[in-house]
């Protein structure tokens, strides 16, 4: 009958609902007609059963099945009462626009079925029919509390069934009143939370998503009703929440440090409580839990930040309140953090810190629950707690549950007696007397309580007794011990302390260990368990010397006594107090490691030493024999050994080499096994990057090496290879460690077994392996570079340990091809080239170690050069891989050898990498923090030692005078820099590399230096350079190349005298240090080689090109006095006549194709013309002429100045080294200017003019009229066409000469000198007019340019006409302007050049040198053997100047006469 009720019920309940719904929009929400309704809807809503009605199918068709009805029910309920919220959301006051920021929709997709609720919920202005506007209620907020208390009420009975459309507004509706700040009571607040929580249990991701979405939101805190919505949610739904728990934590660290108030304090400590529990809730049901499993390091990682936050900056808050929430939410978290063995010390830290909260809360009922939850946990995680925590727990309990003062509650009291149930376990041995000695002082826990009940332990331990529970307060000095010695600190040192009380209680711990008498009857059955058990932990290590005293003195006890005190022991020790006795292997490696700890003094490696002799047969009986032996040359090793001068590595490889040695006669395998185990769990309790974990890790590999379970040791090696973090640099060297002592002894094994780890990464792509190893693309991406860095370093160390006749065969392709194939990623960091340097270091350091590597090559040598050296490249300017000298270093001393081109690139590159480094000032102006700007600076320091040192080991394994010359030819460029402080760079390396060569390069050994002239140029220089220390090290420079010098051409420089003016170089006083560096210049020039001085003079002429103009004149310094002090070594040869030509020489064609001058059958010309050709193919080994070295140097200097004439800032520097070198070297220099022809360059012009300016301009222009008359004497006649050929270079040389005479000339000062010069060499002149008479000669251009800006014509000038020109211009300087007037009027020049009147021209000529005075007898002495001249052309002018001579000598005659007769005429009148 019941189902024929409730059948129509659901038929007829939802029209039902929906017209009451309509109804109710009259009725205030809080009235109690309204209430009344609300709950019988609610009892209906149970009773409603499932209706048999069609279904349609997703294809349209019609299907039958059972739809629940309570489908439609709880969708008209909760539709009715959303309606009503937000009716009364009409008259809440508006909040801010920040307070109704759009909230992002919940991330869930909507139905696309059609629901009733969506339509009705599709706009709020639909609840109102027919536009009537809503009623004005007097109480909104208690009718929103109880709507929403009603809603909370109908979704605990949801199952799911609510349409999207409602579930969004419903969220919607309830997010906004929680988080509107204004117009929103609590309650309403709380009540909505509470609605969002029960909407939970059906759809939580929806309300999960909206939480989280406030809870990121950005820039601000949360409202606190958020937060405490998101405890409730832990709370209520803890497995649920197992999967958001990162990004909530996540994003409440992101707040911790914008708290402002108490109640989000308090707020975030209830989430933060909440959700830790929710974690331990899901540590005890993982099986019920549907999505994947996660480990406890997982959990704990994500909440150990916030932990230490929360310890770190709210423990010591003021308000009662907020340390009740504190309290909580550690303690919550501690039960999380207690799960994992790496923050359990953490933990207990904070568990004495909950204990002290007893004194600092006044109501102490919270500390017991917090106390209470912990032991709870501590229950399930089976983790012993230490015996000093576990006495103050019980201290604290009791104290709680005797204080009368404070009696507490029976809820409190409860607690409290749990708290002493879950903690009987590790006190239910304690003894009474102790118990009731700090049942009377606990409550004050300062320094001279704790030594009080030190001095009670001692009194007791004094007294005799020989009961078992009499001596358990052993452990409490080993606990107080380790409480005030700073271990239970945390990670990073934030809870560590020392203070002068603390030292005072170790110390008073020591000495009662130290004052136990193990001579009483059963001492050794009491103490031997009781003191064992504390060797190997690493928190008593500091007792180990009392410890050491009194296990070795039990030991020797029961050595004497063997078997017989057994009787006489009253009490035995139970099965639980041995099983805690230590492993024998745990004693072995924890001694081992103490022993080899490098402490302050060595009592304590003394002490592990011998209570190791001491319990040889605990722990091995084959070791007796070995350590008799063994021990004592470690003690005595030891002997009067300091921290200063005990060398820590040397005594490290002691330890390691008797750990190996006491290996040996064990031919147990499973007890190698064990140790090798034990080795690795305590490598699992050591602290990461600890010494002593580094110890560990040496010496596991040590006992793999010595393991005869292969299968064993390659599964170890392999584990450390895939189970290390790479990224951890402590841990990634820890395996390198491990694998390389293993490697020791299994060498292939090893070998193989990294081979395979590695093969993956030797590619562009990744594969798995067969030990089942797979690297997913992400952790390719970030952990792949220091993988690949972790495997070079692995490669090298393992070429190290190997032994030597197993390095060589694999070191090509298995070791030195891996280590350049991991090389090659794509992402270099800096740790991936800095593992490079290294592995290349280290391996070649193996190589050279092996006895017979001279013979071996390293067929990888130049890739792995060329792969240094495109890193260096690589580099920017401020910055430098650490090392990388140092392995090319070490590469260059292995074979083969490189090329001359690859050396002189590797010089190149490594001294950009170094050198180009920006100035100290340029580094401080950048962004760098000044530590930064130091270590680079200091970075880079090192490295311009290393260059230096990579210099001089290259010159020293090349042994060839070629790669001295390219490190000088590499070093030039830098030494010439315009930026000071890359000169002073330079010359520190020049002064390492010359330091290093003076004694062990080849020039030692009686071969001159080839690059001293060029080198003492560029550091003579120097030694004025702007920098006080460029300025020292130019010095040092000098000296070691004149030490060089001494030794090899027996030359002794004035070391002494150059030594004292080296003190005056740092003079502030420019004065002062021009004088200087002259005088060090000319005691340094005396020492050049002749054949060198060109080499010395460009190497100066080279710096200047970079030198500001103040170092411009201290340089050029250096050439004056060079070419005055060393004028006797340049010289030519006296028997020279020939000049050489050279390349800047024009050619002069002769009309009708005339052969080049070149083209003679002359030895010395065909030599010369062969030079040419050579260097204008860049042939090097061309043949020279047949010259002495000292007869070219002349020419070659001047060339070498002209050469740097074209910078105008030094021309005058320039033409004073030029009149030094003439005022010398006359006919050399003259000669050699003479070589470069016609037509003269600006150059050459301003080189003749400056000449003819000086004070022998006079003597420079006689000589240039005998070379010219000498030129005329060596004519030959034109029966061959030799004489012919002769001739026309004779003819072309005049034309040099007289070119030359016309610039000095017009340069020349003194104008009597040149009358007085006139009579030789107007004749001169006259001559080769007179010869070249009519003679037509083409003028080609010298170069291109001259053809670009002459437009391809050739210039046409008769030869006849230069010496004219030089005549005129010679009688311009000679005569009065009148008489060159009238020369110009009678056209004599242009009578002299036509051949019919050129008679006609000197007899004009003659007579205006007749009326000028300017015929001599001199003059007429010079041309009177033209007469009888061979030349017709010379005896026709010849015979015209003296015609127009005698002439004019009867003119004169006649008007001598007539001027005698007039002078009578007048003094006969006078008379008459």
């Amino acid at each position: 009958m019941a189902r024929l009720y409730i059948f129509p019920l659901g038929v007829v309940l939802p029209q039902f609902l929906m017209a009451f719904a309509r109804r109710e929009q009259c009725i205030h929400p809080g009235h109690p007609a309204a209430m009344r309704r609300m709950r019988a809807l609610r009892a209906l809503c149970p009773c409603v059963g499932s209706q048999s009605r069609p279904a349609h199918s997703e294809d349209g068709s019609r299907a039958t099945g059972t739809v629940p009805a309570a489908v439609t029910t709880f969708a008209a309920v909760g539709t009715s009462l959303l309606k009503r919220l937000q009716d009364n959301e009409v008259l809440r006051p508006q909040a801010t626009q920040a307070e109704l920021m759009p909230v992002p929709p919940a991330p869930f997709p909507r139905s696309s079925q059609h629901s009733p609720g969506s339509d009705f919920l599709g706009s709020r202005m639909a609840f109102y029919p027919g536009g009537v506007d809503p009623p004005v209620w007097l109480s909104a907020s208690g009718g929103r509390v109880e709507t929403y208390r009603e809603l909370e009420s109908v979704l605990q009975g949801d199952d799911g069934c609510l349409p999207s459309g409602v579930v969004n507004r419903l969220i919607a509706e309830a997010s906004s009143d929680m988080r509107t700040a204004q117009g929103v009571t609590g309650d309403v607040k709380t009540a909505a939370s509470d609605v969002l929580v029960a909407l939970a249990r059906s759809h939580f991701h929806f309300v999960m998503s909206e939480l989280q979405s406030h809870l990121k939101a950005m820039g601000k805190v949360p409202d606190e009703t958020v937060l405490l919505t998101l405890g409730k949610m832990a709370r209520s739904y803890a497995l649920r929440c197992i999967p958001f728990l990162g990004m909530t934590l996540l994003a409440l660290r992101t707040m911790l440090s914008r708290v402002g108030s108490g109640q989000i304090l308090r707020a975030i400590c209830s989430v933060l409580e909440q959700w830790s529990k929710g974690v331990n809730t899901y540590f005890c049901n993982r099986d019920q839990c549907p999505f994947p499993r996660k480990g406890v390091a997982q959990f704990c990682e994500a909440i150990y930040p916030v932990f230490r936050y929360v310890v770190a900056n709210w423990l010591d808050c003021k308000e009662e309140e907020d340390k009740q929430a504190v309290l909580g939410a550690v303690a919550a978290m501690m039960g999380v953090l207690l799960h994992e063995e790496q923050h359990q010390e953490h933990a207990w830290e904070q568990l004495l810190w909950l204990l002290h909260q007893y004194r600092e809360v006044r109501d102490t009922s919270q500390v017991t629950k917090s106390l209470g939850y912990v032991l709870e946990m501590l229950e399930g995680v089976q983790t012993p707690i230490p015996r000093g925590t576990a006495l103050a727990i019980s201290t604290a309990v009791h104290h709680q549950l005797s204080d009368v003062t404070k009696e507490p509650g029976p809820a409190h009291k409860a607690v409290l007696s749990r708290c002493i149930v879950l903690q009987a376990p590790a006190m239910r041995e304690k003894l009474p007397q102790v118990v009731e000695a700090v049942r009377s002082v606990c409550n004050d826990p300062s320094a001279q309580v704790r030594r009080a009940v030190l001095e009670f332990i001692r009194e007791l331990l004094s007294s005799g007794s020989q009961s078992c529970w009499a001596w358990d307060v052993v452990g409490h000095i080993f606990i107080e011990f380790s409480r005030t010695s700073g271990r239970l600190e945390v990670a990073g040192g934030l809870f560590a302390w020392e203070t002068q009380e603390d030292g005072a209680l170790r110390a008073l711990c020591m000495d009662i260990l130290g004052s136990l008498d193990v001579s009483l009857r059963g001492m050794t059955k009491l103490l031997w368990p009781r003191l064992l058990q504390y060797v190997v932990p690493a928190q008593y290590s500091g007792m180990l010397l009392p410890l050491s005293h009194c296990l070795r003195a039990l030991v020797e006890r029961r050595e004497r006594a063997g078997c017989k005190e057994e009787e006489e022991e009253p009490d035995a020790v139970d099965s639980q107090e041995q099983a805690w006795l230590p492993a024998p292997q745990a004693l072995l490696a924890r001694l081992l490691v103490v022993a080899a700890a490098p402490y302050a003094s060595g009592e304590r490696a003394v002490a592990a030493l011998q209570l190791l002799q001491a319990l040889h047969s605990t722990i091995h009986k084959a070791l007796g024999a070995a350590w008799v032996t063994e021990i004592p040359l470690l003690l005595q090793y030891l002997e009067g050994k300091t921290e200063s001068s005990l060398d820590s590595p040397e005594w490290e490889h002691h330890v390691l080499k008797f750990l190996r040695a006491s290996l040996e006669p064990i031919k147990d395998k499973a007890w190698t096994v064990g140790l090798s185990q034990e080795l690795s769990q305590q490598l699992g309790s050591s602290a990461p990057g600890s010494w002593e974990k580094l110890f560990l890790y040496k010496a596991l590999g040590t006992v793999l090496a010595a393991c005869q379970d292969l299968r064993h040791v390659q599964g170890q090696v392999l584990r450390f290879l895939q189970e290390t973090n790479p990224v951890e640099l402590s841990e990634a060297q820890g395996m390198i460690s491990v694998v390389s002592h293993t490697a020791e002894s299994h060498f292939h094994l090893v070998l193989d077994t990294v081979t395979m780890f590695s093969a993956p990464f030797t590619r562009d792509w990744f594969y798995q392996t067969s030990t089942g190893w797979k690297v997913r693309q992400q952790q390719k991406m970030e952990r792949a570079p220091a993988i690949r860095a972790a495997l070079m370093r692995t490669y090298s160390a393992i070429a190290q340990r190997a032994l030597k006749e197993q390095l060589l065969t694999c070191m090509n392709k298995e070791i030195m091809g891996n280590i350049l194939r991991l090389s090659r990623a794509k992402q270099r960091d800096l740790q991936l080239k800095l593992a490079l340097v290294q592995s290349i270091t280290e391996v070649t350091c193996a190589i050279q170690a092996v006895d017979d590597c001279g013979s071996f090559e390293l067929s990888l040598k130049q890739e792995a050069t060329r792969t240094l050296l495109d890193w260096i490249k690589q580099e920017p300017s401020d910055s430098l891989v650490y090392g990388v000298f140092q392995a090319l270093e070490e590469l260059s001393k292995l074979r083969p050898p490189l090329s001359r081109a690859e050396n002189r690139n590797l010089l190149a590159v490594c001294c950009q990498s170094v050198l180009s480094y920006p100035s100290k000032e340029r580094m401080n102006k950048g962004r760098k923090t000044v530590r930064a700007t130091v270590n680079v600076q200091f970075l880079h320091r090192r490295g311009m030692e290393d260059l230096g040192h990579l210099i001089a080991i290259r010159l020293e394994a090349e042994k060839t005078s070629a790669c001295f010359d390219d490190v000088v030819c590499v070093l030039k460029g830098w030494l010439t820099s315009a930026k000071e402080w890359e000169r002073e760079r330079a010359l520190r390396v020049c002064a390492h590399v010359l330091g290093a060569c003076k004694e062990r390069f080849e020039l030692t050994r009686g071969h001159p230096c080839k690059q001293f002239g060029s080198l003492v140029g560029l550091l003579g220089t120097l030694t004025s350079d702007c920098l006080a220390t460029s300025r020292q090290r130019a010095w040092v420079c000098l000296g070691y190349l004149l030490q060089m010098q001494a030794k090899t051409v027996k030359v002794v420089p004035q070391a002494d005298e150059i030594r004292c003016l080296c003190e005056e170089l740092n003079s502030p006083d420019t004065k002062t240090l021009v004088e200087t560096c002259t005088k060090i210049s000319k005691a340094v020039v005396k020492c050049i080689p002749p054949a060198q001085a060109v080499d010395f003079l460009t190497a100066i002429l080279d710096s200047l090109l970079h030198v500001t103009p103040t170092r411009a004149r201290a340089v050029w310094k250096w050439v004056f006095v060079f070419l005055v002090e060393c004028r006797k070594e340049i010289r030519q040869e006296p028997g020279q006549g020939i000049p050489v030509p050279s390349l800047q020489s024009p050619r002069l064609l002769w009309a009708a194709g005339a052969p080049h001058p070149a083209h003679s059958c002359s030895c010395s010309w065909a030599q010369a013309h062969a030079v040419t050709e050579a260097l204008r193919e860049g042939v090097k080994d061309a043949p020279s002429p047949s010259l002495s070295s000292s007869s070219i140097q002349v020419p070659k200097i001047l060339n070498t100045l002209y050469t740097y004439m074209q910078q105008s800032t030094h021309r005058p520097f320039l033409l004073h080294a030029a009149f030094l070198l003439t005022h010398f070297h006359r006919e050399p220099v003259i000669s050699s200017l003479l070589q470069k022809g016609l037509p003269m360059d600006s150059d050459t012009v301003e080189l003749w003019r400056s000449l003819g300016r000086s004070i022998f301009g006079i003597q420079i222009l006689r000589c240039l009229v005998e070379k010219l008359n000498r030129a005329g004497n060596n004519r030959l006649g034109t029966d061959s066409s030799a004489c012919e050929q002769h001739n026309r270079q004779t003819a072309l040389e005049t034309l040099t000469i007289t070119r030359a005479i016309s610039e000095v000339v017009l340069a020349l000062r003194s104008m009597e000198e040149l009358r007085q010069l006139l009579p030789h060499l107007l004749p001169s002149l006259l001559r080769w007019a007179s010869e070249t008479l009519g003679e037509e000669r083409l003028l080609s251009p010298m170069s291109s340019w001259r053809q670009l800006f002459l437009k391809g014509q050739v210039l046409e000038e008769k030869p006849c006409r230069i010496f004219l020109s030089a005549i005129e211009l010679v009688l311009g300087k000679c005569m009065a302007q009148k008489w060159m007037w009238l020369l110009v009027n009678r056209a004599v020049w242009a009578r002299l050049e036509d051949p019919l009147a050129h008679p006609e021209g000197v007899c004009l000529l003659s007579s205006v040198l007749l009326h000028a005075g300017l015929v001599s007898p001199c003059l007429v002495k010079n041309l009177l053997p033209w007469l009888d001249s061979c030349s017709l052309k010379l005896r026709v002018t010849a015979t015209a100047f003296f015609a127009e001579l005698e002439e004019a000598e009867r003119e004169l005659k006649a008007m001598k006469c007539q001027k005698e007769v007039n002078s009578w005429r007048k003094n006969m009148r006078r008379r008459s």
